[in-house]
């Protein structure tokens, strides 16, 4: 008996802890997940407004990703919020579609469906503070993500830092079976921008005014994953 149930409860402990990160969360905006913009407490220029429930302490599964562009907020916004565009430089983002868009780009509360690690969402913007701030909001009932965009000015351009916040079942079973996938799409998905921002700076100009992104590229950036 005493080596049954010896047996059961580290079994019972990792079930426990296993459901207990599948737990969902309201959507964010809501009284439940309420949205901080900076009306609450002040927030540093460098840091993330996360919604009350989707902070990273708390999540299931977490990542960062960050990189340095030589160029300036404006022009990495420009590439960035042209959504539509993602499938031709970005693997990790196909079918995009920006509802109720005449040119295909993220405004504020805007919905767009797309198909990203092999599910398909309809995520809405949650926060749009040009060139700075971007992040949104993907919902299904087997996964919920936050999903951030921070556009740091630096002397040599701008740092962008992109975090991601999950919860669900599917956020536990991505962390278990597939730690690094989103991880490494991210950071594509920044060395690519910062392919085509410079490509854009390179030729229109330092000031980033009107840039438009040209081509496609694979570089480096700075990463790091978290899973619980």
């Amino acid at each position: 008996m005493r080596l049954i149930t010896s047996t059961i409860t580290p079994i019972a402990i990792a079930c426990y802890a296993f459901l207990g990160g599948c737990a969902t969360v309201p959507p964010a905006g809501t009284p439940e997940n309420p949205l901080d913009l900076g009306a609450g407490t002040p927030i540093a220029p460098d840091a993330i407004r996360w919604p009350a429930r989707y902070r990273p302490e708390q999540a299931t599964f977490f990542v960062h990703n960050e990189i340095e562009i030589d160029a300036p907020p404006a022009v990495v916004w420009d590439t960035l919020v042209h959504a539509e565009s993602w499938p031709d430089w970005y693997e990790g983002a196909t079918n995009v579609k920006v509802l109720d868009s005449a040119d295909g780009r993220l405004s504020g509360g805007a919905a767009f469906s797309w198909r990203t690690m092999d599910l398909d969402f309809v995520s809405r913007v949650m926060e749009f503070e040009p060139p700075y701030r971007l992040s949104w909001e993907s919902r299904k009932s087997t996964i919920q993500g936050y999903h951030a965009w921070l556009l740091i000015p630096t002397e040599r351009g701008t740092r962008v830092v992109t975090d991601e916040s999950q919860f669900g079942l599917l956020a536990s079973l991505q962390g278990i079976f597939l730690p690094n996938k989103l991880r490494r799409l991210h950071d594509v998905w920044l060395a690519n921008l910062k392919h085509r921002a410079e490509a854009a700076v390179d030729g229109r100009g330092r000031d980033g005014t009107n840039a438009e992104a040209g081509s496609t590229g694979v570089g480096g950036g700075e990463v790091a994953a978290r899973a619980r």
